[in-house]
């Protein structure tokens, strides 16, 4: 299996991958629509993650929307990665058509294809997310083993951020959460994320192809888009000290996420790609560590020496999960992978990495607008 196709392969992993594949010797096609939220608005001439790839690869500028696009990227092709989607929690509860179009019926085309023309695909490796699992998984003391609902504004407004279960006063204990967890986004991207995932795993194996998903946690690096307001912590944040603008910590700053380096990430993917073992599977990809937001901008102002203020203001989206990290058990017994890149690591990697960049526009206040006039921001 020679020939891989990757859908959003001028993104931020899917261009690491192609980088990395094309390493190991494999040809690598990449269909791409080249989104200015992503790559600017000359992306073709100025988007250094498309820049290190166009050489390398087949790249055609399309979008997985159309079946035309389609139908030419899947000629050859052995393995599809499919990474092309929208992205960002909070701008999904407002572009919702966009998120499907996208998201569900982009997978779709692919999948009909497959179902019903010639092709020689033997593997489809499909980027889930751990947006499917809404809030994570707990422990309560009077119940067990819980998944609590979506918070709500009425408690939130009142400061009350941590996670609740029916009538249980008592703190939630926070565990990492199994691929067998239960299924619960509480964003319609996760709910995309989930859709996407569900295709994949229940069509292909009708069509003699073995399908692999990877549920990524929060995926860094280096080359991560800085252009992007709507998606990235990281990114968010470092153009915000870059501009030399204060940063507002949502909720108290407790609140934490798995944040998973960049080649640890394309290791795990090439491993779906290569091993056997993977097919037919379902895989958390993250490092099993949970990080509180505030350790992450205290962590990066360190990094920059830029002293910028940080505000904890009890703002909070609507959308939003309190905490999840990923167990790491599965992968690491069928495909033998762990994480190598320690959060301390990997954020003085990318910090190096935003140091040579030149300082982006600080657009994230206008995201923020968006969500506030649609009564998702509080």
């Amino acid at each position: 299996m020679k020939n891989i196709l990757i859908t959003g392969g001028a993104g931020f992993i899917g261009s690491n991958l192609s980088l990395k594949l094309i390493e190991k010797g494999y040809s690598v096609t990449v269909l791409d629509n080249l989104s200015p939220q992503i790559h600017g608005a000359d992306a073709a001439n100025t988007s250094p993650l498309y820049q290190s790839i166009k050489d390398k690869v087949k790249f055609i500028h399309g979008t997985v929307t159309s079946k035309l696009d389609w139908e030419e990227a899947l000629k050859g092709q052995d393995v599809v990665v499919h990474y092309a989607a929208e992205t960002g929690t909070g701008q999904s509860m407002y572009e919702i058509q966009k998120y499907v179009d996208v998201n569900i019926n982009g997978t779709a085309i692919m999948l009909d294809l497959l179902a019903n023309t010639p092709h020689q695909v033997k593997k489809v490796v499909v980027a889930s997310s751990r947006s499917i699992y809404g809030e994570g998984k707990y422990k309560s003391e009077k119940y067990g083993i819980v998944y609590p609902a979506h918070r709500v504004a009425k408690y939130m407004d009142e400061g009350n951020f941590e996670v609740k279960y029916l009538d249980d006063q008592a703190p939630l204990a926070l565990l990492a959460t199994d691929e067998e967890s239960k299924i619960h986004p509480s964003s319609v991207y996760g709910i995309t994320k989930q859709n996407q995932e569900q295709m994949v795993m229940t069509v292909c194996p009708t069509l003699g192809i073995s399908p692999v998903a990877f549920r990524y946690q929060n995926v860094y690096g280096p080359g991560q888009s800085l252009k992007n307001p709507y998606t990235g912590i990281l990114s968010i944040f470092s153009t915000q000290i870059k501009n030399g603008n204060g940063i507002n910590i949502f909720e108290d700053g407790k609140e934490t996420r798995d944040f998973v380096f960049i080649d640890d990430v394309v290791a795990a993917t090439i491993l779906g790609i290569e091993m056997e073992e993977a097919n037919g599977e379902i895989f958390n990809v993250g490092t099993g560590v949970p990080v509180d937001v505030i350790s992450v901008a205290k962590g990066l102002i360190e990094n920059y020496k830029v002293e910028v203020p940080l505000t904890i203001s009890g703002n909070y989206r609507l959308g939003d999960i309190r905490h999840n990290y990923a167990d790491l058990t599965k992968i690491k017994n069928k495909l033998g992978f762990s994480p190598e890149v320690s959060f301390e690591q990997g954020l003085q990697q990318f910090a190096a990495w935003v140091n040579t960049q030149e300082v982006e526009n600080d657009n994230y206040n206008k995201s923020i607008e968006e969500m506030k006039v649609r009564g998702l921001y509080k």
